[in-house]
């Protein structure tokens, strides 16, 4: 509270003049102080913080004995995506004996839509599977970075069929077999 203090200058009587009292203001900021803390404490208690970005993936439903089984993918809609060390990607396409190539996380995109126009463009009316299904390997030498990156590459281009699951020896084998022959695809029968 705001206070007048009204102490005085202790005048003298001698010299005839009045003198007259100074008064000094002293203001209690104890009130605005309590105020400010009220205010912190509110906006602190309703201020929503950022939520965490989290990418929704769909995990499938344990399939019932009743349900008829899922339709075959055909080897042309196919492609798998190996994820190597030092931001290689391994991919080739179809299901048996393939031919495997490398790239970078720079290049990939194209590959990917390219894949997906050539199975858009072969579709037809009585296929059940009407997209590209695309299988993510990621090896031991990978990293979580380019695990994200290539299921955010899924979600720009619009991939709606896609899986992560564990490399097989024989894919690691082929790739051992492409560094060691230089470069050059290895001969799969």
């Amino acid at each position: 509270m705001a206070q007048m203090d009204t102490a005085s200058t202790g005048g003298n009587k001698k010299g005839g003049k009045k003198k007259t009292k100074k008064m000094s203001t002293r203001v209690d900021l104890t009130p605005m102080v309590d105020l400010a803390f009220l205010l912190i404490t509110f906006f602190m208690l309703t201020t929503t913080m950022n939520k965490p970005q989290a990418m929704q993936i769909n995990m499938p439903v344990e399939r019932n004995p009743d349900d008829p089984p899922p339709p075959e993918v055909p080897a042309a809609k196919v492609l798998t995506l190996i994820l190597g060390a030092n931001n290689t990607i391994w991919y080739y396409e179809g299901l048996q004996s393939p031919e495997i190539k490398n790239t970078d996380y720079t290049n990939i995109r194209n590959i990917i839509l390219d894949k997906k126009k050539k199975v858009e463009a072969a579709i037809l009316p009585t296929d059940k599977i009407k997209s590209v299904v695309i299988i993510i390997k990621p090896t031991n030498d990978s990293n979580y970075s380019n695990l994200i990156d290539i299921l955010d590459e899924m979600a720009i281009d619009e991939i709606g069929t896609y899986t992560v699951v564990p490399v097989t020896p024989q894919e690691m084998s082929l790739i051992d077999q492409f560094k060691n022959a230089g470069g050059a695809p290895p001969a799969v029968n």
